[in-house]
């Protein structure tokens, strides 16, 4: 990543020796005469730093430094480093209260300038990367558990990938963990200091989706009052996750072909390049192949994300991983719910081996939460699984009940009530055998009974 630094100076003599000596460190730059030019290059050029004169024609630098502030509420920092001359050391104090990173007294020491200079650079890289984190829904971290044949050879090919800057494609039914093994290839790369960029190709519609992406111009659309960075921009030196890549629109296919191939882009309503240093991971359950013949995917696009290729396998294809990652789950499920310890019994264990998991590793975490917060012991048996409830492992359906595809909240709460149902209709309305089969207090059912609305006759629902 090559950073850009505006230099704002009325002196000509010292703009160009700054130029010629931060370009000779390996820098970019661009110099103003006055502080609206200044304001007007930061617009259109987006620097990643300002050198700043406080005294200049037309607006001060105190001048920049309040237009600036306005930017700083908009989520918009950019550093700036102001120059004085001896004997304005109060301005300069005054520029610090406006938001200044630094301040310097010319003539400026130019080696005293370039460790500013980095200093700030670190900061902002971390600055971005913690604005990423922060942005992103999904917030849990976790190591990829699993020790099967499958997973060592998976993993093994991951981290050998993760040593090149090609494109990635992460390939695998719902729920196999894509996400996380992304994140994993870029904790194991040496872009790892650098942002990890979270982008879901399905969850937003193609104008929010290109925005998203790559950001807008000033004036691009009613209500864009600002520039906006888009995604990629702010994974500039680190990875971005392109999730769902298979459902991505045909007309941002080919803006993100571009990237891929110069690495570069405009943003929305804007005509200038904007050069970016990223590596690309994408992900998608669907057949890209069978896509591409039914043109609604990009040939020459695959074949950019498809340089390397990683296929996750379900879980009915690795039991022997299902007992490690279920107490993974178990353990962090109940730190979560703020219970006690909690362990499954050797017959849950024994199911879940046997089950199908239609929904893979996120189907499993969610059996573990909806038993924790059931259970209301330190055992977890089969039942409060619910596996029979669902897909078996010879793939018939015995029952889905419509609860499963309500929010989290509102599918424990009708789960429980199910389950109740179920036990008093299996003892014909005795609620002492139900309890027993619930391995519940009789007093503890009723009160669940009464909270829930169970009724009274089990055969009446």
């Amino acid at each position: 990543m090559k950073i850009k630094i505006l230099i704002v100076d009325d002196d000509p003599d010292i703009a160009t020796t700054l130029c010629d000596r931060l370009e000779s460190l390996g820098y970019d730059t661009i110099t103003a005469g006055d502080g609206l030019r200044a304001l007007e290059l930061i617009e259109q050029d987006t620097p990643n730093l300002v050198l700043l004169d406080l005294e200049m024609p037309k607006l001060s630098g105190l001048g920049v430094l309040k237009q600036l502030s306005r930017h700083r509420q908009n989520g918009q920092d950019l550093p700036v480093i102001v120059m004085t001359a001896h004997g304005s050391i109060v301005a300069a104090v005054e520029a610090m209260k406006e938001g200044a990173y630094d301040f310097l007294t010319k003539p400026c020491d130019v080696d005293h300038l370039s460790i500013v200079i980095r200093k700030v650079v670190e900061r902002e890289s971390l600055s971005r990367h913690v604005a990423c984190l922060r942005s992103e829904v999904e917030t849990r971290y976790a190591t990829i558990v699993g020790t099967s044949q499958k997973m060592r050879a998976v993993m093994a090919a991951a981290e050998r990938a993760a040593n090149s800057d090609a494109s990635l494609l992460l390939l695998g039914e719902s729920g196999t963990g894509k996400e996380l093994f992304a994140r994993s290839i870029h904790q194991w790369s040496p872009r790892r200091a650098m942002p990890f960029v979270v982008i879901n190709c399905v969850a937003l519609t193609d104008t929010l989706l290109e925005n998203e992406l790559f950001g807008h111009e000033k004036g691009a659309f009613t209500g864009a009052d600002r520039l906006q960075k888009g995604k990629v921009e702010m994974a500039d030196g680190g990875t971005v996750f392109l999730d769902e890549i298979g459902d991505m629109p045909s007309g941002l296919q080919a803006k993100l072909l571009r990237v891929l191939q110069d690495h570069e882009f405009t943003r929305v309503g804007g005509t200038r390049l904007v050069k970016v240093n990223i590596r690309v991971i994408a992900a998608t359950n669907t057949d890209l192949k069978q896509a591409i013949k039914a043109g609604q995917f990009r040939e020459d696009l695959f074949f950019r994300l498809n340089v390397v290729s990683l296929t996750l396998p379900p879980l009915r294809e690795r039991p022997e991983d299902i007992p490690a990652l279920a107490e993974f789950f178990l353990s962090r499920q109940t730190r979560e719910a703020k219970r006690p310890v909690m362990k499954l019994s050797d017959e849950a264990i024994t199911a879940m081996r046997h089950y199908a998991w239609p929904g893979n590793i996120r189907e499993l975490e969610n059996a573990i939460a909806r038993a924790v917060v059931l259970c209301p012991h330190e055992v977890i048996q089969p039942e409060l699984l619910a596996l029979s409830l669902q897909e078996t492992a010879t793939g018939s359906v015995e029952h889905q009940p419509g609860y499963l595809d309500l929010p989290y909240h509102k599918s424990m709460e009708q789960h429980s009530r199910t389950l109740i149902l179920r036990a008093l209709q299996h003892e014909k309305g005795n609620q002492t055998k139900a309890a027993e089969r619930l391995q519940l207090q009789r007093t503890y059912l009723a009160r669940l009974i009464k909270q829930k609305g169970v009724p009274s006759d089990p055969y009446s629902s």
